[in-house]
């Protein structure tokens, strides 16, 4: 009955796979309670490094003590092991100092005497996988009966391992898995922020110390720069990086719309609020709660619209255009401008209390002039996303194309700069190289290009000092900043050009 019991829990035990050491600890002990044995191991065979491995050992515990074979590797043509291996068959040995094939090394490593065994091999549809060693029968000898018995259980033994390495070997694939998924998901997500964020200039640098400091909060933040810096990809950086990038993300131009347009698509307006209302409409606060809501142009925002906004981020609550309910929410708001805010509190053309609710983490992004030494990367990134857009394998730009790239203002800043990468390149065609004949008339020759100003816009002291100081500038771009160059370039002495870079603050 204890056989057919021990036979009935091995079985069962293959499914129980996710711990291997557990099950087999659990199998060994129930063959030494069941043979009434001093002790049992399972080795592994290493056919690459011709090597068996102990996973697995159970012996009689003595003094407290637990005597038996430590952690060890011996080569596969040695002991009692190496003959099964051999043979591919089980064998009992009733007493090992009188075999030859029984390797002693193993009990000299170890604290535990071998007296006699069975050992069996462990195979699978894949051949010998290891072998079952039963060691030291407490009464009596080894019998063929248990020889066979023991061979029974080898065969489930051995799947169980089997399978234990196989369901490892997943565990470990899938583990591969989530983390090339992972990788991925960055490097897509990073590709989708690039675009305004990549740079190591100096000022972009500071930003990004910005960027690191209030992604894992939910203050509100201003992004401020001109047009074509980055600012909403910023924001995208800000949220897709944070705790709350598994909610929504919405985006709205306060200056796009009419006050009433905007007002219906920030909070939603009910059935009959409106002419053309002919449905409830949620708006992009509702959908957004739980997730970032970003305001671009807050700037342009009707001064009525203000005093609602200011609402919902005081008390987290407004009401729908038309509706008699108020709704509560909690959105994260990101807001950006071109324009500067303190200048347009002064001016009453915005409220003094709306903006220090949401300036309460301002984000200035530089022009694009003033970090030159990220164009190049700019440039490279473009590049690489229009070839493969317009299929144009290699595709690369010139010294001197690249030269004038970094030259130039760009006072359409990042998006300026995306628009002439792609226009070169498809003048360029399908040989992809972007030489500066190519390039704009505006960059390719910019003192090509006429500056009009109209009498009375300044006066005459005004544009002589803007037209010195652009030729002092462009002198030291030319020279790559060596300013006894420029001063021969601009016919000055020396000294006479450091005092014009002093007097108009020109940065190198």
């Amino acid at each position: 009955m204890e056989d057919i019991t021990l036979l009935y829990e091995v079985s069962t035990s293959i499914h129980a796979i996710r711990d291997l050491d557990e099950m087999l600890k659990s199998i060994l002990s129930r063959i030494k309670a069941v043979f009434h044995i001093e002790g049992a191991s399972i080795a592994i065979h290493d056919p690459e490094n011709k090597e068996f491995y102990f996973i697995r050992t159970v012996e009689e515990e003595r003094n407290g003590e637990k005597k038996g074979i430590q952690k060890m590797r011996f080569p596969d043509h040695l002991g009692v092991a190496g003959w099964v291996l051999r043979k591919r068959e089980p064998v009992i040995i009733p007493d090992t100092s009188r075999d030859d094939r029984f390797f002693k090394g193993v009990d000299l490593k170890g604290n535990f005497v071998t007296r006699s065994m069975i050992c069996l091999p462990l195979r699978t549809r894949k051949g010998l996988i290891g072998v079952l060693y039963v060691l030291n029968k407490l009464k009596g000898e080894f019998t063929k009966k248990e020889e066979r018995l023991l061979e029974i259980l080898s065969g489930t033994i051995a799947i169980a391992i089997e399978n234990a390495q196989f369901y490892g070997e997943l565990k470990q694939y899938a583990c591969s898995l989530e983390q090339e998924n992972r990788r991925l998901k960055s490097e897509a997500q990073d590709r989708f922020n690039l675009q305004g964020i990549i740079g190591s200039s100096t000022a972009m640098r500071r930003a990004f110390t910005l960027l690191e400091k209030v992604i894992d909060t939910e203050t509100p933040v201003l992004i401020q720069g001109e047009t074509g810096t980055g600012k909403e990809i910023f924001a995208k950086a800000i949220h897709f990086n944070g705790h709350l990038k598994e909610n929504p993300f919405l985006v709205e131009n306060c200056g796009a719309l009419s006050e009433n347009l905007l007002e219906s698509e920030l909070f939603g307006h009910v059935k009959g609020a409106f002419t053309g209302a002919v449905t409830d409409k949620k708006g992009l606060f509702r959908l957004a709660n739980g997730g970032t809501i970003f305001l671009d142009e807050i700037g342009d925002m009707p001064a009525a619209m203000q005093v609602k906004l200011l609402r919902v981020l005081q008390e987290g609550e407004f009401r729908p255009v038309g509706g008699s309910r108020t709704l509560k929410v909690d959105v994260r708001l990101i807001a950006a401008t071109n324009r500067n805010l303190e200048e347009e509190v002064k001016k009453g053309n915005f409220r003094t209390d709306l903006f220090y609710r949401i300036n309460v983490f301002p984000i200035t992004l530089p022009p694009l002039r003033d970090r030159r030494e990220d164009i190049p990367l700019l440039a490279d990134y473009f590049l690489k996303k229009f070839s493969t857009k317009l299929k144009i394998p290699g595709a690369r730009l010139t010294p001197r194309a690249m030269e004038l790239l970094a030259r130039f203002d760009w006072p359409g800043n990042i998006r300026e700069l995306q628009n002439e990468i792609e226009r070169a390149l498809i003048l360029a065609g399908k040989e992809g190289e972007i030489r500066e004949e190519f390039l704009s008339v505006k960059i390719n020759n910019p003192k090509e290009i006429p500056v009009f100003i109209a009498p009375g816009d300044k006066k005459l002291k005004e544009v002589t000092e803007l037209i010195e100081q652009q030729m002092v500038s462009e002198a030291l771009r030319e020279t790559a900043g060596n300013r006894s160059r420029a001063a021969g370039l601009l016919g000055l002495t020396r000294q006479g050009l450091l005092n014009k870079i002093v007097r108009y603050n020109i940065k190198l």
